[in-house]
């Protein structure tokens, strides 16, 4: 059976593109679009499709004329400015096209993408996450009852890829970082023109010692679980995972599928995690392929092929699922010829 694949906003995932084509064995084609024609990712695709802004009017209609043109059976998005657009249009695309847009709806998208609203669902399902406030006044009251202690990070309410994250060691360093960055926020029209609560594009967080882990927790199109996949992280590189080793435990299973059944998100969910004395706490949840997925599936857990039988209506799948523990992997660049 040929498979067509459509990864949206691919920028620098090649890896995931190969790890796709891999999976298809030549029985389909990956496609590949970006805003820019250079973008790495669109060299290793079979077809690289150039469009427009995802914030352009005639974004939505670009991508449901390719897939219309192309025969693709299948779009994943790989951007998270990308994902609350993508979702709001979902069934409409389905509906005119026919094919699989593997995305959690509306509502799960922004409750991953506003932070402030992913710090309220952890702390409602019981799971330990670092205490946050919404602005500079809450934060330095909470200071004074000494509910909250330095160091802090400061960081973006709708942010990606650790832009903007900040550390302050004092309050005079606190205020200085939020100005700074509150000002910095209130002019990039972009990511606060569509927010309702623009006043408070910041949150305050107590900064979490001590190991750092990445998970990646699987359901199915339908929301259901799967499994969890976690790593420790040994190096980070830029927000993204650049050496990790795989680790089985049955307390990351736990709260990945305790995230999984309540938020019953679609496809990889990448989940970010420290553990410090004795407890793990979680970060972030992103409901997409994360930075760190190359790490789960050299470590055995091939979701391309996953993926690929679910795009069929195929739902015998575990025969792909070979996670081992142990397993120690590390990124490095690669020279890639523009043509």
């Amino acid at each position: 059976m040929t498979t067509n694949i459509l990864f949206t906003c691919v920028g620098r995932r090649n890896y995931l593109i190969n790890y796709f084509k891999e999976a298809l064995n030549g029985c389909g084609k990956i496609f590949a679009s970006d805003v820019d024609i250079y973008a790495p990712a669109m060299i290793d695709a079979d077809v690289a499709l150039v469009v427009p802004n995802v914030h352009d009017i005639n974004y939505i209609p670009t991508i449901t004329e390719l897939i219309k043109a192309y025969n693709i059976n299948a779009v994943i998005s790989l951007n998270d400015f990308e994902l609350p657009i993508l979702s709001k249009h979902k069934d409409e695309i389905k509906m005119q096209t026919g094919a699989k847009i593997i995305i959690s709806n509306e509502t799960i998208i922004d409750l991953a993408y506003d932070k402030l609203k992913t710090f309220h669902f952890l702390e409602g399902i019981g799971l330990n996450t670092p205490k946050t406030c919404i602005n500079l006044e809450s934060a330095e009251s909470e200071i004074r009852k000494k509910n909250l202690t330095f160091p802090l990070v400061i960081k973006d309410r709708w942010g990606s890829a650790s832009m903007n994250i900040n550390y302050a060691e004092n309050i005079e360093e606190l205020e200085l970082i939020y100005k700074y960055l509150y000002f910095k926020l209130k002019n990039t029209s972009n990511i606060l023109s569509d927010k309702e609560d623009i006043a408070n594009p910041l949150l305050i967080q107590e900064k979490i010692i001590g190991k750092e882990y990445g998970m990646d927790i699987l359901n199915d199109l339908e929301g259901n679980y799967i499994g969890t996949y976690a790593r420790e992280k040994l190096s980070m590189r830029y927000g993204e995972t650049d050496r990790a080793i795989s680790v089985i435990d049955s307390k990351f299973e736990k709260i990945g599928k305790k995230i999984s059944e309540e938020l019953k998100h679609v496809g990889c969910l990448d989940c970010d995690l420290f553990e410090s004395n004795g407890k793990l706490y979680v970060l972030e949840l992103n409901p997409r392929f994360g930075g760190g997925y190359p790490f789960s599936h050299e470590a055995g857990i091939n979701m391309a092929s996953i993926y690929i039988e679910w795009i069929n209506n195929n739902r015998e799948v575990s025969k792909f699922d070979n996670y081992k523990s142990g397993i120690m992997f590390s990124k490095c660049d690669r020279m890639i010829k523009i043509n």
